[in-house]
């Protein structure tokens, strides 16, 4: 038996019906994809960041903005809801609403066992089509790890890996600091918890 094919929308279409909705859905390739809700770790997270980088922006031309901002890869039509971005100067949305972000130069995904290869594959090949992305982070909200991918100017990226509470990762397109223990103040992290194997 043969399945309903499914209706593709245009993006013209996602963003109407999106910001009608109560729900966050990324879009690609005419579909919309319905995204999961977080857990407390993964919100403590994202909280955290937004607080530190927040004061280290203050007097810095850039904002912070956490899961509800969309960023949109022109390229190829699709939508994403970046746990964390950054924008600096000249920011660039698609149109007066303010909610469609263009030229991000920081990226930060909080990893769960059900998004973390999306995350590191084509999620981050996607994104490596914004010319103003400059780094991008990735978060486990189960043990002390987070890696950072930055641009060079010939178009390779540096990939650096932070596991201890002691460390500090510098965010140089944005010209702060980002110590681990301050990511990860309140949440209880499983040293034993790797890949999706909880012990």
């Amino acid at each position: 038996m043969l399945l309903p094919e499914k209706k593709k929308i245009s993006p013209e279409e996602y963003l109407a019906l999106e910001r009608e909705s109560e729900n966050r859905n990324e879009y690609f390739g005419g579909e919309f994809f319905a995204m999961a809700g977080a857990s407390r770790a993964h919100n403590q997270i994202s909280s955290n960041i937004v607080r530190v980088l927040g004061n280290q922006l203050l007097e810095k031309p850039c904002s912070v903005f956490s899961s509800d901002m969309k960023v949109r890869m022109t390229e190829i039509e699709k939508y994403t809801y970046p746990d964390i971005v950054v924008v600096c100067e000249n920011e660039k949305y698609e149109d007066e609403s303010y909610d469609v972000l263009l030229n991000p130069v920081l990226i930060m995904e909080i990893l769960s066992d059900t998004t973390e290869a999306y995350d590191r594959g084509d999620k981050f090949v996607h994104y490596q089509l914004l010319d103003s992305l400059v780094e991008y982070i990735l978060i486990s909200q189960y043990f002390c790890r987070v890696e950072k991918f930055t641009r060079q100017d010939d178009g390779t990226w540096i990939y650096s890996q932070y596991q201890t509470k002691e460390h500090v990762v510098e965010l140089e397109s944005v010209m702060c600091s980002l110590p681990i223990i301050e990511i990860y103040g309140k949440v209880t992290l499983n040293e034993h918890h790797f890949m999706g194997r909880k012990a």
